[in-house]
């Protein structure tokens, strides 16, 4: 069996800004750096084989944050990246709606093969994703992985641990800096625990549908 615990990255500006971020970036806020430096003193309790990060810059600081507590390298892997939102990155969500109408709405309930022009469209960003968690199990097939990344990847997770089509509209919590405790055994998967933010002061209620 394979653990995962897995993180979303600390609190960003763009977070508050109501921005899409997608593989654009935006630096962790003075709170995102306080969640991640939380997150970190909580996993260094536990064993971990290795701490694989998002590319992206946010993912990166949070999982070095991180690695303060823990003594861990940390690997890079783009395959952990959030979904690309292309010619949509660093607009607000309204503004994105204005430009690509029904953006997000279309690419969940009618068309999972449309993307914003130069983005991911979200049947392709969930296929990167099962992949990249079932590589990375297959590395460690009785080892435990820590992994930094973004609130989309862990939606796509879910999901797919789940079997909840891309098309169906479902809530699934996602806070910054979250603890999310995976399983993978046999070509299974199981959560054993999700969006847990008893380490954190307060945490917001970010839900991906």
């Amino acid at each position: 069996m394979t653990r995962f615990v897995v993180v979303r990255h600390g609190e960003t500006r763009w977070n508050l800004e109501g921005r899409v971020q997608g593989h654009g970036d935006s630096a962790l806020t003075a709170a995102g750096v306080e969640q991640a430096r939380s997150i970190g003193r909580r996993v260094a309790r536990e064993p971990f084989d290795l701490l694989v990060a998002s590319d992206l810059g946010r993912a990166l600081d949070t999982a070095r944050c991180i690695a303060e507590h823990t003594g861990h390298e940390v690997r890079r892997d783009a395959r952990l990246r959030e979904r690309s939102f292309g010619a949509g990155e660093g607009l607000t969500y309204g503004e994105i709606d204005r430009r690509y109408p029904d953006a997000f709405t279309r690419s969940r309930d009618t068309d999972p093969d449309y993307a914003v022009p130069g983005g991911e469209s979200r049947n392709a960003f969930h296929d990167r994703v099962a992949r990249a968690f079932e590589a990375l199990a297959g590395e460690r097939p009785e080892g435990r992985i820590l992994v930094v990344t973004h609130g989309g990847v862990l939606s796509a997770i879910y999901r797919h641990i789940h079997g909840i089509p891309v098309s169906t509209a479902y809530p699934v919590a996602i806070p910054n800096a979250s603890y999310n405790a995976l399983a993978f055994a046999g070509g299974l998967w199981s959560v054993e625990a999700w969006a847990d933010t008893a380490h954190l002061p307060e945490a917001s209620a970010f839900e991906d549908t």
